[in-house]
C-alpha cells in the first residue's frame, strides 16, 4: 500500500511539474502584454512549421498564414528560441536605426556555433573594425578602379566557357564563379578542394543553417560541421602561409592580408577567429549572390520585353563608347537605369536572406505590446518585398515598377542587404555583379532556357528541380 502511494505520488507531482511546464512555456513572463501568437511544443517551439518547404516564391506560408491570422506582428518559437516576428515596416525602420540601443546584432544559434563561435554576436568595435577592413577591399573606390574590370574579365571568361557545355544549370555555375571572385578578393586566391565542389557545400550551408543545432550524426548539423571543420583546415593552411609570408615582410593588402596585420595589434583576431571570419563571409555571399543572378536571368529570359529593353540599353552603352575595345566604366555601371530595375526587382522577388535577426536588449513597446528583454526579433524581407499594399502584383517580374517609386518607401520596404548601420557591406559589390553579367550576356551571348526554374522557399530560395540553358554567342 505504502509503495503504491509513492507511485501515485510520483506520477502526480511528475504530471503536475509537466502541466506546470508546458503552461508556463506557452506563456512566457513577460511586463507588459506579448505579441498575439503561439510558442507551439516544448523545446520544439514551431520550427518543424517554420522549415517546411513552399513550392511558391511568395511569402513562406509559416509568416502569411500567421500575418493574416495575428497582424504584422506576433510571437513564435524557433529553435528553442523566443522569437516575435515582425513585417510592419515602420517598426522595423525604426528598430534597425535603434541599432545598440534596443537592439544588437544576434545570429541564429546554428550560425553562432558555425562560424564565429563566441564572438559572433558581439557588435560595437569589432563590428566596426572588420566591417572597415571588409569596405577597405570591396569599397566604392575598390570597386571603381579594379573590381568593376576585374569582374567583367571573370565573367567574359565564364560565359565563354558556358557556351563549350551542352546545358549549363545556372545557379551551379554561378555559384562557382562567386566563390573563385569572392575568394581571391578576400584571400588572394581562389580555395579549393579536389575531394569536394566547395560552391556547393556553401549554397548549401544557409539550409542547413536553418536546423536544430544538434550535433549528433545523421543529421544535417552534424554533417554541416564535419563538412565545415574540412573547410577551415584550408583556410587556416592559407592563414598560416600567409602569416609566415607577413613575417617575411610580404603583404598583398587583400582582406585577410590585412586581418593578418592586425593579429599583432588585436587580440580579438585569433588564427581560429580570423578562419572563421573567412569562412562566414564565404557561406554569406556565395548562395545568396547566385541564387539572385538566377532569378535575374530566368525572368528576364520569361520577359521578352526586359530582355529587348536591356539588350537596347546596353547596345546603346557599347555604341556611346569611344573605343570598341574597352571595358564597362564606373559611368556607364552608374547610367543603366533599366539593369537597375532589373536588379531591384529580381532582389526584390529573390529575398534570398530567411531573416534579419536581432535581440532586443531592453524591453520594446509598440501598439499596446512588450516585446521583452533577451528575446528574438525577426524581420522577414519577403513579408515585406512582396507586400501587395505597397507592390501591384507583388509576384510578377515588372521592372519598371520601380518608376515611381519614392525613396521613403523604397527605405521601409526594400532591405534585401538589411537596414540601418548593419547594411550589409557587400551591397553594392552584389549589385555590380549582376549588372557584369546582364552586360556581358546580353551584348556577347544568347542564352536559350531548356529545362527547370521552378522556385520554393524553404525558407530560403531554391530552385528545386535546377535551372538550365544552353548558352552560345551572338553572331555579329
Amino acid at each position: 500500500m505504502e509503495m503504491w502511494s509513492l507511485w501515485l505520488f510520483l506520477i502526480s507531482f511528475l504530471i503536475v511539474s509537466v502541466t506546470t511546464w508546458i503552461y508556463w512555456w506557452r506563456n512566457p513572463s513577460c511586463n507588459g502584454r506579448l505579441p498575439p501568437g503561439s510558442m507551439g511544443l516544448p523545446l520544439i517551439g514551431e520550427t518543424f512549421n517554420f522549415l517546411v518547404t513552399s513550392k511558391s516564391i511568395d511569402i513562406h506560408p509559416f509568416i502569411k498564414e500567421r500575418m493574416e491570422r495575428y497582424g504584422p506582428l506576433f510571437k513564435t518559437s524557433l529553435a528553442g528560441r523566443s522569437v516575435v516576428v515582425s513585417s510592419d515596416p515602420d517598426f522595423n525602420y525604426f528598430v534597425l536605426q535603434q541599432e545598440d540601443k534596443l537592439v544588437e546584432l544576434y545570429y541564429m544559434d546554428t550560425f553562432a556555433k558555425l562560424v564565429h563561435k563566441e564572438n559572433v554576436n558581439e557588435g560595437g568595435y569589432l563590428h566596426k573594425y572588420l566591417k572597415r577592413v571588409l569596405l577597405s577591399c570591396i569599397g566604392p573606390e575598390c570597386l571603381k578602379e579594379k573590381l568593376l574590370s576585374q569582374s567583367e574579365e571573370i565573367i567574359n571568361h565564364e560565359l565563354h566557357e558556358w557556351t563549350k557545355q551542352s546545358e549549363v544549370e545556372v545557379k551551379a555555375q554561378s555559384a562557382a564563379m562567386t566563390h573563385g571572385f569572392i575568394s581571391k578578393i578576400l584571400m588572394g586566391c581562389e580555395l579549393e578542394n579536389s575531394e569536394e565542389n566547395l560552391s556547393e557545400y556553401f549554397c548549401s550551408f544557409l539550409q542547413r543553417l536553418l536546423t536544430f543545432p544538434l550535433y549528433i550524426p545523421g543529421t544535417d548539423f552534424y554533417r554541416c560541421i564535419k563538412k565545415q571543420q574540412k573547410v577551415l583546415t584550408l583556410i587556416s593552411q592559407l592563414l598560416e602561409e600567409r602569416r609566415k609570408s607577413y613575417s617575411q615582410g610580404c603583404n598583398n593588402g587583400d582582406f585577410l592580408g590585412q586581418l593578418v596585420e592586425g593579429m599583432g595589434k588585436e587580440a580579438f583576431l585569433t588564427p581560429e577567429f580570423v578562419s572563421n571570419v573567412i569562412f562566414g563571409l564565404l557561406a554569406a555571399t556565395i548562395d545568396t549572390i547566385s541564387s539572385a543572378v538566377t532569378l535575374a536571368i530566368k525572368c528576364v529570359l520569361d520577359d521578352p520585353s526586359a530582355l529587348q529593353q536591356l539588350t537596347e540599353e546596353h547596345e546603346e552603352i557599347l555604341k556611346k563608347r569611344e573605343g570598341t575595345n574597352l571595358g564597362l566604366s564606373w559611368e556607364e555601371y552608374k547610367s543603366m537605369t533599366f539593369t537597375h530595375y532589373v536588379i531591384k526587382e529580381a532582389l526584390r522577388l529573390a529575398s534570398v536572406a530567411p531573416g534579419i535577426f536581432r535581440r532586443v536588449i531592453t524591453d520594446i513597446h509598440i501598439d499596446g505590446y512588450t516585446i521583452p528583454k533577451g528575446w528574438i526579433l525577426l524581420i522577414i524581407p519577403a513579408a515585406l518585398q512582396l507586400n501587395p499594399n505597397i507592390y501591384e502584383d507583388p509576384l510578377t517580374f515588372n521592372p519598371s515598377r520601380w518608376k515611381n517609386m519614392g525613396g521613403i518607401s523604397i527605405a521601409k520596404n526594400f532591405v534585401p542587404f538589411g537596414g540601418g548601420n548593419r547594411t550589409c557591406a557587400g551591397a553594392e559589390l552584389s549589385k555590380v555583379l549582376m549588372a557584369v553579367l546582364l552586360h556581358v550576356w546580353v551584348t556577347k551571348y544568347r542564352l536559350t532556357r531548356i529545362r527547370g526554374g521552378d522556385v520554393a522557399r524553404t525558407p530560403v530560395l531554391e530552385f528545386t528541380n535546377g535551372f538550365f540553358v544552353k548558352v552560345s554567342e551572338k553572331q555579329p
